[in-house]
C-alpha cells in the first residue's frame, strides 16, 4: 500500500462502546465485546485516503465506528466499479479475513473515518467460539453477493436512467432535520462508476431531473425531491 498515507493508529481503542453499533457484534455480551476490542487497534482516515488495495495481504477485519468507506473493483485498464458502500455499525474485509488470500478489492475512505481493526488471529479463533457470530459473517457476505448479482442483472436488464434512479434510493441518507429530503453524498463521476456509466451521461440525467424538480444539486449533493417518482424511473 505505498501509495497510501499511513493512519493514525493506536494499539487499544478507548472506547468500550465501540462495537455496540455493529451489526454482528453488537449482539454480544459485553464481556465478549470487551474481550474483542482487546485485541482491536483503532486506525483513522482521511476523506479519500486508501485503507488497502487489491491484491494487499488479507490479515484483518475492520468495523466502521464513523464515517463511510467505498469498496471497489479496479481493472488492469484503469477502470473502476463501485461494489458497495459501508456505513457505521457495519464491517468489510471479510472475504480475505477468512480465506486468508489476498484483498478481492479495493477500500477507500469516502469520508474521514475512525475503523476497528481486528486480526485475521485473534478473529478466527473467536468465531470458533462464537459460532453465532460466525454464522453473521456468513449472512453478510451472502448478501453482498446478492447485492453484487442484482448489479450485474441491472446493468444487463435496466436502462441507464434506471440504474442511476435505484442507486440514488439505495443509497439515500435521511437527515436528521425534520421535513428535510434525503440525499446522497457522492459525485457524479462516483455515480458513474457505481452504474457502470461516464460522469458525462449521470450530468445529463441529473440535470433533466434537476429541471422536473424530481432532484437538487450542489456541490456533490443530491438532494431526492420526489423519491417516488425516482421509484417509478427505477421500475421499484
Amino acid at each position: 500500500m505505498a501509495d497510501a498515507v499511513k493512519p493514525e493508529l493506536r494499539e487499544r481503542t478507548p472506547y468500550p462502546e465501540a462495537l455496540d453499533r455493529s451489526l454482528i457484534f453488537g449482539a454480544l455480551p459485553a464481556e465478549d465485546r470487551a474481550r474483542l476490542l482487546a485485541y482491536a487497534k483503532l486506525v483513522r482516515y482521511a476523506a479519500r485516503q486508501t485503507i488497502f488495495l487489491k491484491g494487499d495481504p488479507g490479515n484483518g477485519l475492520f468495523a466502521v465506528l464513523s464515517g463511510s468507506v467505498q469498496i471497489v473493483a479496479p481493472s488492469l485498464s484503469g477502470k473502476r466499479v463501485v461494489l458497495n458502500t459501508v456505513g457505521a455499525g457495519e464491517v468489510f474485509g471479510e472475504i480475505a479475513l477468512l480465506d486468508g488470500r489476498p484483498r478481492s478489492a479495493e477500500a477507500t475512505a469516502l469520508t474521514s473515518c475512525e475503523l476497528l481493526l481486528l486480526d485475521r488471529r485473534d478473529v478466527l479463533p473467536f468465531l470458533e467460539q462464537h459460532p453465532r457470530v460466525a454464522i453473521q459473517l456468513l449472512e453478510i457476505l451472502c448478501s453482498r453477493l446478492r447485492r453484487t448479482t442484482e448489479q450485474v442483472e441491472d446493468v444487463v436488464f435496466l436502462d441507464l436512467p434506471a440504474r442511476l434512479a435505484k442507486t440514488l434510493l439505495r443509497l439515500a441518507v435521511k437527515p436528521v432535520e425534520r421535513g428535510r429530503p434525503p440525499f446522497v453524498r457522492a459525485s457524479q463521476s462516483e455515480l458513474g462508476t457505481m452504474v457502470g456509466a461516464t460522469r458525462e451521461s449521470i450530468n445529463k440525467h441529473l440535470g433533466e431531473w434537476q429541471r422536473n424538480g424530481i432532484v437538487s444539486m450542489n456541490a456533490g449533493l443530491v438532494r431526492l425531491l420526489d423519491p417516488d417518482s425516482l421509484a417509478a424511473i427505477a421500475e421499484l
